[in-house]
């Protein structure tokens, strides 16, 4: 598939592509002028802020026919489009000034609704590792697959079946470390179907968590991330270093999830936004 026309993605609450990019919630866009380039879906898209949301044009496809309307439908909901950002913004308590703040400082950041193995893969890589450092390391996995976007020389994120049949050397030269096994059974557990994507989709929070944990190599923030980001589960709240900081700092340890359920990873991502403040 060639370049396509321009569509405009309206976003209810708008967007800050450069602030959702550095959230800590995808490792694969690509800087490109004043937007990026998106790889997901088979697909390429260029990306960039316009008013009220976004300009969209696929570069390529792997996909022999995708219409615009269905084209629209998949970004509108990768981009969350149907909710509106600017109404959760103002639920933070006025009393609680931190969180304010933090909501003020993370204006533009959406919840992307990435493809649930990509996003398990690249978090159990996330693991003691820089941003950068997972980048390098998720593009040689995509690289040494094999499996370029047509015309382009940016490459799909692996299937289970692809990634199951790298061998231990060839994980190992990806830069993953101690991690490599874990990747390498996982791939396995859903490429011989041990799990199923679409039916972890169909599991409550707790139940996707714990099946989720049940995997070697993913812990309870792993677990929640891949929720947040790969099945969309909007009230889960994922705890890092720089999280735990701020818990600790402001809210005795515990943050008051019942208050603002059920929309607590998003108050999440604006508490990360605002980390270099804690």
């Amino acid at each position: 598939m060639k370049s396509s026309d321009k569509i405009h993605i309206e976003l209810k609450g708008g967007i800050d592509l450069d602030k959702t990019e550095r959230s800590g919630q995808c490792f694969r866009w690509i800087p490109d002028g004043e937007g990026f380039l998106i790889p997901a879906f088979g697909m390429l898209a260029r990306v960039t802020e316009s008013a009220g949301g976004i300009d969209l044009e696929v570069i390529s496809s792997s996909k022999k026919k995708t219409s615009a309307s269905d084209i629209s439908e998949i970004w509108a909901k990768y981009f969350d489009a149907l909710l509106d950002y600017s109404k959760i913004r103002n639920m933070p308590d006025k009393k609680d000034k931190f969180l304010t703040e933090a909501a003020k400082t993370g204006e533009g950041i959406r919840i992307i609704y990435q493809e649930p193995f990509e996003t398990l893969i690249t978090f159990i890589i996330s693991q003691r590792k820089s941003i950068p450092a997972i980048k390098t390391s998720v593009e040689r996995i995509c690289e040494t697959v094999g499996r370029r976007i047509p015309g382009t020389d940016v490459y799909d994120f692996p299937t289970p079946d692809e990634l199951m049949k790298l061998s231990a050397d060839e994980l190992s030269a990806c830069g993953l470390g101690y991690r490599a096994p874990y990747i390498h059974e996982c791939a396995e557990n859903f490429a011989r179907g041990v799990l199923d994507l679409e039916y972890l989709n169909t599991l409550d929070d707790e139940s996707l968590i714990n099946t989720l944990m049940s995997l070697k190599g993913v812990g309870v923030k792993v677990a929640n991330c891949t929720a947040l980001f790969g099945y969309h589960r909007l009230d889960l709240f994922p705890i890092d270093v720089w999280i735990q900081r701020a818990l600790e700092t402001h809210y005795n340890g515990k943050f008051p999830l019942a208050k603002y359920h059920p929309y607590n990873g998003i108050m999440q991502q604006y508490i990360f936004a605002y980390r270099g403040k804690l």
